[in-house]
């Protein structure tokens, strides 16, 4: 299947993208891929290709941009090591406000493109890109029309760019899948986040995957759940399909 590497300017300099297309010739519609925080890597290349597979134009951003270059990643071997001193660094160049203002220049990028159905689009976070994906359906509520979570963290903070605040704002179906004892998503979190999409009326489903561990859709990742993530696949591309076309 067609995929370009790219580099789409943003406010806070250019961002590194690969975007990936069904064969043909379009137009589909277009779904942005928030990464985890293991960033870039065959693994979620691959991932973003069984989106573009099912029919859609999708946009898989390098959040780490203003880091500068730095090595692909193996979680295995990450996740041997100093795992917050390895990605530590990285994810404090990024958050809801950077992943926001570089959302708003990768929409404007795709509605450049005669392959992209302009809208509706949908957007789907891992892990740190959970709460960026869902930050971005409430600061882009006309042109996102799905947004899903998958072992998303800081989901339902006190702090005050939280996601679970914009969801007045939020005229997106949402899908939050989260991991089963999960220090970054813990119960009171999960409910305090349900608490608030109930309260602004949004369709949502919003489940914790018993047994899966955080991180467990990604197939490169040492707790991967086969079982798991072909559950979460058939709910992330029913959801993409109800609200997609």
């Amino acid at each position: 299947m067609p995929h370009e590497q790219i580099v789409i300017p943003t406010a806070d300099g250019h961002c590194p993208a690969h975007l990936l297309t069904p064969a043909g010739t379009g137009p589909w519609p277009a779904v942005i891929v928030y990464m985890d925080a293991l960033a870039i890597r065959p693994a979620l290349i691959a991932l973003a290709q069984r989106i573009a597979d099912a029919g859609y134009c999708v946009l898989l951003p390098d959040f780490f941009y203003r880091a500068g270059a730095y090595p692909v990643m193996d979680p295995v071997v990450v996740f041997q090591g100093d795992l917050m001193g390895t990605i530590g660094p990285l994810m404090a160049t990024t958050g809801y406000g950077p992943a926001t203002r570089d959302t708003q220049a990768l929409l404007g990028w795709l509605e450049t493109r005669s392959d992209v159905a302009r809208f509706p689009m949908g957007v789907v976070g891992y892990c740190m890109g959970g709460g960026m994906a869902l930050t971005a359906a409430g600061r882009f509520p006309d042109q996102i029309a799905a947004a899903a979570s998958f072992h998303g963290g800081a989901l339902a903070t006190d702090a005050p760019d939280s996601p679970h605040l914009l969801a007045p704002h939020i005229r997106a179906e949402v899908l939050v899948a989260g991991a089963d004892k999960d220090d970054f998503y813990p119960l009171a979190m999960h409910q305090r986040l349900v608490a608030a999409l109930d309260a602004a009326g949004l369709r949502y489903t919003a489940e914790i995957y018993a047994g899966a561990l955080h991180g467990w859709m990604q197939t490169d990742f040492p707790v991967y759940d086969h079982d798991a993530a072909e559950r979460g696949w058939a709910e992330l591309l029913a959801l993409f399909a109800r609200n997609l076309g």
